[in-house]
């Protein structure tokens, strides 16, 4: 059974070094695990009933807050909850569905993938600007779009420094709360009327594919707005939302962050002469990521999988359900070929080192981390 990334870039700009040894062996002993335990990496029961329990949470904590609480004191808490329920969908259901982890079946994966249409961004431009492009330039400067938030912040030691990032680890974790808000209200509909994804082109979605941005806004704006102000005044409303919304935002960005912006995760760029990257694809997804609190069994139920990022981005078609057990086979591998495999033991571990890096880059001189390896890729293909 395969278990390849997936590869769906219609613009690459950038080559990676060819690898023909340790891409070839990782895939192989994950095979062999699935292969030995006769598990499928879709279609898991267990990724169905957590589906289920996710999305009954989020249908009641909504029902709650706009039908029932008629006090602030019952409202904040059901907010609370909805807004985690939020991510909670977005980090287990939409991301695998978007990666077609979910199912072997494709209806059934674009079912999952538009629960992200259900909490208020498009998953046709999540698909570009996730999918597509940051899972091939992760951490590359000018082209991994996840990594550049203009002059709010800098992210990176390639990009450029304004004064205002001297103080930027105190004032971007409030700003993160912004994040949701953009992409449900601007972000979206800016890359769908440009047809870009920050510097790289995206195909504007047409006939199905627009009716379902269409379609996807609408519910949104529906559910968010709509129902709400049926029975609850304006101003409630739009509080409410901006609470739920902004408490989604952090809580994703934040989770994001610690698998790449982090003290521990390389910023490559691409050579000058040739403009291809010195390392080879799957070397450059395990350096330029780092896991955290890979032991602790609630929080990667609860995320998905996203504290297992290092797996992910080498087999994004596996369940993130089995993360777990092949991040044992990639670490092993990683040691075995003299590849830097970096991980934090616990979720606040990342947390500090995410505080760091940015401090780091907002301060008058930065460089970039002193962590060198000289792995063995073996001959070209």
């Amino acid at each position: 059974m395969s278990v390849d990334p997936i590869r769906d870039i219609t613009q690459s700009r950038l080559t990676f070094k060819r690898d023909s040894t340790f891409h070839k062996e990782l895939r192989r002993r994950v095979d062999d695990y699935f292969r030995s335990s006769d598990r499928s990496p879709r279609d898991c029961p267990a990724m169905y009933l957590k589906s289920a329990i996710i999305l009954g949470a989020f249908i009641g904590f909504y029902s709650l807050l706009v039908f029932v609480a008629g006090s602030w004191w019952q409202a904040l808490p059901l907010a609370v909850l909805l807004s985690l329920a939020m991510a909670a969908i977005g980090f287990n259901i939409e991301h695998d569905g978007s990666h077609h982890s979910y199912s072997n079946r494709p209806w059934i994966n674009r079912l999952a993938a538009m629960t992200m249409d259900l909490i208020g961004a498009s998953s046709y431009v999540w698909h570009w600007k996730h999918v597509v492009v940051h899972h091939t330039y992760v951490n590359i400067t000018g082209h991994d779009a996840d990594i550049d938030i203009a002059f709010f912040g800098r992210l990176t030691p390639h990009q450029k420094r304004f004064k205002l990032h001297r103080w930027q680890h105190f004032y971007l974790w409030p700003l993160y709360g912004l994040n949701v808000v953009k992409w449900n209200l601007y972000d979206d509909f800016r890359d769908v009327i440009l047809g870009r994804i920050g510097s790289t082109r995206m195909p504007r979605p047409k006939r199905l594919e627009l009716a379902g941005f269409v379609g996807g806004k609408a519910l949104f704006l529906t559910l968010a707005f709509g129902l709400p102000l049926l029975v609850h005044p304006l101003w409630m409303v739009l509080l409410f939302y901006v609470l739920i919304a902004a408490l989604a935002g952090v809580v994703v960005s934040v989770v994001f962050q610690l698998a790449h912006c982090v003290e521990e995760a390389e910023f490559p760029l691409p050579q000058e002469s040739s403009g291809s990257m010195e390392t080879a694809w799957a070397v450059h997804q395990v350096e330029t990521t780092v896991d955290f609190a890979r032991r602790s069994r609630v929080e990667s139920w609860l995320l998905g999988g996203l504290n297992f990022q290092i797996e992910h981005h080498l087999f994004p078609r596996v369940c993130h359900v089995h993360y777990p057990a092949i991040s044992k086979l990639v670490e092993e591998a990683c040691r075995d070929f003299g590849v830097r495999y970096a991980e934090h033991t616990s979720f606040r571990a990342g947390l500090s080192s995410h505080f760091r890096w940015l401090r780091r880059m907002g301060a008058r001189t930065t460089g970039v981390p002193q962590l060198v390896v000289t792995p063995e890729y073996g001959p070209p293909e």
